[in-house]
């Protein structure tokens, strides 16, 4: 793949439990991606969650963000609603 475009979003939460439970979600759609026009990767580092996008052009470098960040959305979402019930 040729990049022509490269992302990193590092989003800082209050625990590595939710961390942890954010990688746990979303690393299924990182292993099978709909596209080979980007490649997304996803770590944790203590209170950090990085989202790594690499995409052949910005079109699929923006349409992968948004994704990544609507999933990530959701999910700190769901996560706020368990704590709260």
């Amino acid at each position: 793949m040729a990049v022509g475009g490269k992302a990193t979003i590092s989003l800082k939460f209050p625990s590595q439990k939710q961390v942890s439970t954010l990688l746990e979600a979303l690393t299924p759609e990182a292993n099978a991606p709909v596209t080979s026009r980007a490649n997304v990767k996803l770590k944790k580092d203590g209170l950090f969650f990085e989202l790594i996008v690499e995409a052949d052009d910005t079109v699929a470098l923006r349409a992968t963000l948004n994704a990544y960040l609507r999933w990530i959305n959701s999910t700190v979402e769901v996560m706020d609603d368990i704590e709260h019930f």
